[in-house]
């Protein structure tokens, strides 16, 4: 019970910022830190500067001597825009593009280390791994299948580390995890088909929200290897996260839709980091990274009344993503690191006919920069930012079939990144 007020807590305090955005791809989200932000998160397992390691690999908190802290913030800035190519919502009005359906958040994390003796390290981890938001216009054509889509997931992540060998570090954590997610829609085009021109606009007008939450156990795991003196190799796992979301499914008008207990299960995908980060001399480090997120886990999302019918289904049939980085480091001078890096992730949409409309997703390419400042012995201040290209992606949803119009078009998406964090030893 204490456990769960805690995460309750940190809910509350992160709320006042947090809301949920996909940085990577699907849903996931990789600022966890600012400073491998710089980087386009190349290299994330291996690394090891600061605290946040617990959440990449904490197998690699061998590499911090004593107290370690950090806390930073990311502003996500993501762009939907919708365009029209041949929508039908008969015999409702059609509707609008819907504006952006991207807004800007807050996305904060908290982290800390500590030595407990010479080959023994315990850190704890707060963060916010998975993330989405899109919000359209209440009178948009796609007003029938999605007006709201928000997801928030807030990560406790306590873990241990230990120096095997001088060479081999391996790592461990827990996870606790809490997840909020909020739908809606506007009832259906039409109920029953062929009724009355006053029902059809009673249904037409008729806004249904989902409201659910969960709480769920996850682990991860790591090692990092020391190969020679002057390059690392670090690899690491997130475990699937099971939610069984239940709240209640509303509307506005219950002669449409009553009232009733609501469930959905979702299963959060594993992903795997390998990593690596080769110094070239005093000044110059490469980095490089490899990822594999298990998205099949997200397949038929079914919404259940607590009659045991389906309310509807989100049929997402997510496949599994790769995702590449390359990033290097300069060391400028004993005060000042310049920071850069290029990424591709790949979308777990497979077709425009599997393109939700709360998801509206495609590859993203990456480019990032950003600097340390080390303000003294043992503080350090970094500051990132990235630009996301999102290629033009088409959409065909069809559900004409379940009194939901067809949307048709195409939506041209981009993110911009904003990181800072500090972090400190003692």
């Amino acid at each position: 019970m204490q456990k769960k007020r805690m995460v309750r807590a940190i809910a509350a305090v992160f709320g006042l910022g947090l809301s949920g955005v996909a940085g990577a791809s699907g849903f996931q989200l990789l600022e966890q830190n600012a400073s491998g932000l710089g980087n386009a998160y190349a290299g994330s397992a291996a690394v090891g500067e600061n605290a946040s390691t617990v959440f990449f690999n904490p197998a690699a908190m061998t590499k911090l001597k004593g107290v370690n802290v950090s806390a930073g913030v990311a502003l996500i800035q993501p762009s939907y825009k919708f365009s029209d190519e041949g929508s039908s919502n008969a015999p409702a009005a059609k509707g609008t593009n819907g504006g952006d359906a991207g807004g800007i958040a807050a996305l904060p994390n908290m982290y800390a280390s500590w030595q407990v003796s010479d080959k023994v390290f315990a850190g704890l981890g707060v963060g916010s791994p998975f993330g989405l938001k899109t919000e359209y216009d209440n009178d948009w054509v796609g007003r029938f299948q999605s007006t709201t889509f928000d997801i928030k997931t807030y990560n406790v992540n306590p873990s241990m580390a230990v120096q095997a060998t001088e060479n081999v570090s391996l790592g461990f954590g827990v996870n606790y995890q809490r997840m909020e997610a909020l739908y809606k829609r506007q009832a259906g085009v039409a109920y029953p088909p062929g009724s009355n021109a006053a029902l059809n606009a009673m249904v037409q007008g008729t806004t249904v929200t989902l409201d659910a939450t969960s709480e769920a156990w996850g682990w991860n795991a790591g090692a990092l290897f020391k190969l020679g003196s002057s390059m690392d190799l670090g690899v690491s796992y997130r475990s699937k996260v099971f939610h069984r979301l239940e709240g209640t499914l509303t509307s506005t008008n219950q002669a449409v839709s009553p009232d009733t207990h609501a469930r959905a299960d979702l299963t959060l995908p594993d992903t795997y980091i390998l990593s690596i980060v080769q110094r070239l001399d005093e000044n110059w480090e490469v980095l490089g990274d490899v990822s594999r997120t298990n998205w099949s886990s997200v397949d038929k999302v079914a919404i259940d009344r607590a009659n045991g019918s389906t309310a509807q289904t989100l049929d997402a049939r997510f496949r599994d993503t790769w995702r590449f980085a390359l990033g290097g480091t300069y060391k400028i001078n004993a005060s000042w690191k310049w920071k850069y890096g290029i990424a591709y992730d790949q979308t777990p949409v497979r077709s425009a006919e599997e393109r939700l409309l709360s998801l509206p997703d495609n590859n993203r390419y990456w480019i990032s920069t950003g600097a340390q400042w080390k303000l003294d012995k043992s503080s350090t201040v970094d500051v990132g930012a990235a630009y996301l290209y999102i290629p033009k992606s088409s959409v065909s949803a069809d559900q004409r079939s379940s009194g939901r119009g067809s949307v048709v078009g195409s939506y041209d998406g981009s993110i911009v990144i904003l990181g800072m964090q500090y972090s400190v030893s003692f």
